[in-house]
């Protein structure tokens, strides 16, 4: 069962439609509504709270990339093999 998650994981990283709603989010994330929500006078561990949103935000957006990637390399390395 494990295994068949992880397929089923990797084939809808792989869609291009993914891609597609994966820039939406991170387009939304970056307008008005979001940042003047965090734009408070707050600070968590010290930081100020618009700054690290954008820092969890950044992080979380190079991870989805990595994860996209590693799909798309596994793919072409299946493809390859056959």
């Amino acid at each position: 069962m494990k295994t068949n998650v992880r397929q089923i994981v990797l084939h809808r990283l792989k869609l291009k439609d993914t891609w597609v709603i994966c820039f939406v989010l991170g387009l939304v994330m970056m307008n008005y509504p979001f940042i003047s929500i965090f734009n408070k006078s707050s600070l968590p561990f010290g930081i100020p709270l618009l700054y690290l949103y954008l820092l969890i935000g950044w992080v979380f957006s190079i991870f989805i990339v990595y994860l996209f990637s590693r799909a798309a390399s596994k793919d072409t390395d299946t493809k390859g093999h056959m």
